[in-house]
């Protein structure tokens, strides 16, 4: 996949599609496998990112009867990927600004924070957070636009 920038914001909604088979799981896959062959691609994410693909994992396990243990293994392969985590702490003040101003949580903003310092675009499989964040300072992809 030539063309990505060589930073590049991932939110949770995206990273737990490399795990459960969701619309756009193809998709996912084929960004991550193009991160891994990019030497001078570096993907972010603010360190919440893991705590939320972990309650992604956790509900699928609770009400979909995916496997505890491949929830466990999706979790340890997570942390094999090579995504640079950007403390939360560092994020807050101006995701609070900017969950103020957009109308979204305090952890959407952190990706959003985090894509606007990096000048990174911020990509999701969210559809109600892209248009709520239509006008943005930064550039928004949408998974779906990923070829599979």
């Amino acid at each position: 996949m030539s063309g990505l920038p060589p930073h590049l914001v991932v939110d949770a909604s995206v990273g737990a599609k490399l795990f459960v088979a969701e619309e756009h799981s193809p998709q996912a896959k084929t960004l991550f496998q193009a991160i891994g062959g990019e030497p001078h691609f570096q993907p972010h994410v603010p360190d919440l990112f893991y705590a939320e693909c972990a309650n992604i994992l956790w509900k699928y396990v609770r009400h979909s009867g995916y496997s505890p243990s491949d929830a466990l293994k999706d979790i340890s392969a997570l942390r094999q990927l090579g995504l640079k985590a950007v403390s939360t702490a560092l994020l807050a003040p101006r995701a609070l600004d900017l969950a103020l101003e957009w109308e979204v949580t305090a952890y959407d903003a952190c990706y959003l924070a985090l894509a606007e310092e990096l000048k990174a675009p911020l990509v999701t499989a969210d559809q109600k957070l892209l248009k709520r964040l239509k006008g943005a300072p930064v550039a928004l992809r949408w998974i779906g636009d990923f070829p599979s």
